[in-house]
């Protein structure tokens, strides 16, 4: 997704600057090819020498005694680069940004820089909500450059409050959704649904499934990165909210629905990848329901048929893409389905095959239109999601 791509990194003067080689290890991973710039301060808290092992390329630093092959060097950087972070970025360095200021290696380079710039502001609360530095970011903003809200939490100053750099997986992320796919998707809204449901029995106990909400999750992350508008309606599950998405809670089989149904006719495309219950109790106790010596039955009912509803409500022009987990006869039970639920493709997979199924971090899929069947590999869930996404833009 990343390889050869060029990502500058632009270190200042924070204490938060020694997370930023975790962030370059990251993208050198991915085959990024990585420059790391650095102010006189940054020195301070990170010796260059660490990037310098960590990307294999000479960390440039700010200097007033530039030679003409530093002179040269900001510019040919700036021209080979996909994208441009700083992080941490100090409150001196955006107000050199904003305000076109160039006078070391860091700012000259970002200057000279055409591609998308982002910016991680970190340091004390106070500095941070200055209308000064408010200001200067919303300047950045207004000239196309994009800025992260810091984290809250405790700084090292001691303080407690907004001004803290996100994590390099966050920072990773940014650069992901920039630099690492097409933005085919541009335009799109697009609704997933992830993750079980839960429905209850008595106010203790619940009727739910395996599901872990990762292929659904994954599904919305790599639609966002492609440039959609998402939304994603997720039952519960113990996983960190997509960063670009609008995620809607949900517990129920029938709050899925009320939640889906009542966004679809905005979606242009809608990807059904929750594990919805099939049935619920009939009644539910307002009292927990005391073990007894003889057996228990529960009486069932069936809930509402999402993707039932969908495929007889569409609007002209929608997409609709539903998932199906079997044990037996996949193939089969999956064209059925697609057929009886009036949708465009659906998505199969089978529980018993090794590194398919829930809670794991790949999936074994076949994709199954009317006039297509096609088996993917064995692909990380990401990596699904991608291909599932190509085949609806195709």
């Amino acid at each position: 997704m990343l390889k050869g791509k060029t990502v500058l990194l632009g270190v200042t003067g924070s204490i938060a600057a020694y997370k930023i080689a975790g962030l370059a290890s990251m993208l050198v991973k991915q085959g990024a090819k990585v420059h790391v710039l650095m102010t006189e301060n940054a020195t301070n808290f990170i010796n260059p020498i660490t990037f310098e092992s960590l990307t294999g390329n000479k960390c440039l630093v700010d200097t007033f005694d530039r030679n003409f092959e530093f002179s040269v060097e900001h510019v040919a950087l700036a021209k080979q680069a996909d994208v441009v972070m700083v992080a941490p970025a100090s409150a001196n360095v955006i107000g050199k940004i904003a305000h076109g200021i160039a006078d070391d290696m860091l700012t000259t380079t970002i200057m000279a820089c055409r591609c998308r710039k982002i910016i991680a502001p970190a340091m004390n609360t106070n500095m941070y909500e200055n209308p000064i530095l408010q200001d200067n970011l919303e300047i950045c903003r207004g000239y196309g450059m994009e800025v992260i809200d810091p984290a809250c939490g405790y700084l090292a100053c001691g303080d407690i409050g907004a001004g803290k750099m996100p994590e390099p997986e966050v920072l990773y992320q940014y650069i992901l959704r920039e630099a690492g796919y097409p933005k085919d998707l541009a335009g799109k809204k697009i609704l997933v649904t992830a993750g079980p449901t839960r429905e209850a029995m008595d106010p203790v106990r619940y009727i739910t499934n395996h599901s872990t909400g990762k292929m659904g999750y994954a599904i919305a992350r790599v639609a966002a990165y492609r440039g959609a508008q998402v939304t994603l309606v997720s039952g519960p599950v113990d996983m960190a909210p997509p960063l670009f998405a609008d995620v809607v809670a949900v517990e129920s089989a029938r709050q899925m629905f009320e939640a889906v149904t009542s966004r679809s006719r905005e979606q242009d495309i809608i990807i059904k990848a929750a594990a919805v219950a099939d049935y619920r109790p009939a009644s539910v106790g307002t009292e927990k329901i005391k073990k007894k010596d003889s057996d228990l039955s529960i009486a069932l009912e069936r809930t509402d048929d999402i993707l039932g509803w969908l495929g007889s409500h569409r609007r002209e022009g929608q997409f609709l893409c539903g998932f199906s987990m079997e044990t037996q006869n996949m193939l089969e039970n999956s064209r059925a389905k697609l057929k009886k639920k009036h949708i465009d493709m659906i998505v199969a997979n089978n529980l018993k095959v090794e590194g398919a199924g829930f809670g794991t971090d790949t999936n074994l899929v076949t994709i199954i239109t009317e006039k297509m069947e096609k088996e993917l590999p064995m692909m990380s869930k990401e990596e699904v999601a991608d291909s599932l996404l190509s085949e609806i833009c195709g």
